[in-house]
């Protein structure tokens, strides 16, 4: 067991690889809003009134954003799964247990957690599949449209089972930031105590 205010090494990574997939997927779901709510179609006086219109980069520093923090949070993914798979194959054999015994042996937060955790997981899938489609075929092709709602709508999906997910882990997610960033200040010197001139003698 965990000393109060101290971390094990495996919650440190764990906490580590979830801030990363926690980053990137916050700044692909930025960059990603940015591009569905400032289109590139139209000119200016026309009917696109967002035209010409500069937040923080140009838009094709946003569009690098977020292919590249796409990749990246998929990289991380997979590092996440691979750590976590003994948990994904319990949980798994659980399931299936469950759905045996209809519904015996998972509580209803657990079954709350996998639901939410299959949600992530599915959209995940769907949005990385496309998002690599455009990152080979930019140029695209007739399925482009296809590819391009499924890109944009399982990201919505994802954006909203990941804010489930993370409402539903926010005390671990709250405590193990604060003692992570605890554990990065150095120690404090214990001040030293001197004794008043007669005692100890």
């Amino acid at each position: 067991m965990e000393k109060k205010g101290l971390l094990s090494a495996r919650t440190k990574k764990n906490w580590l690889i979830d801030a990363a997939l926690a980053l990137g997927g916050l700044l692909a779901a930025l960059s990603g809003i940015y591009s569905l709510f400032l289109p590139t179609g139209g000119y200016q006086g026309g009917r696109n009134p967002m035209y010409g219109i500069t937040i923080l980069f140009e838009r094709h520093t946003w569009e690098d954003l977020h292919t590249w923090s796409g990749v990246a949070m998929i990289v991380v993914a997979v590092v996440h799964l691979a750590i976590h798979w003994r948990w994904v194959k319990m949980m798994a054999i659980r399931v299936v247990n469950a759905i045996r015994t209809k519904g015996a042996g998972l509580s209803k937060g657990a079954r709350l957690n996998v639901a939410v955790n299959l949600v992530v997981a599915v959209s995940f899938l769907l949005v990385s599949v496309s998002g690599i489609y455009f990152l080979l075929w930019p140029a695209g092709d007739n399925s482009a449209t296809v590819w391009d709602m499924i890109h944009t709508w399982s990201g919505v999906v994802m954006i909203a089972a990941v804010a489930v997910h993370l409402a539903l882990h926010w005390r671990w997610v709250k405590n193990v930031t604060v003692r992570m960033v605890r554990s990065l200040r150095p120690e404090r010197e214990r001040p030293v105590v001197q004794m008043p001139a007669g005692i100890g003698r």
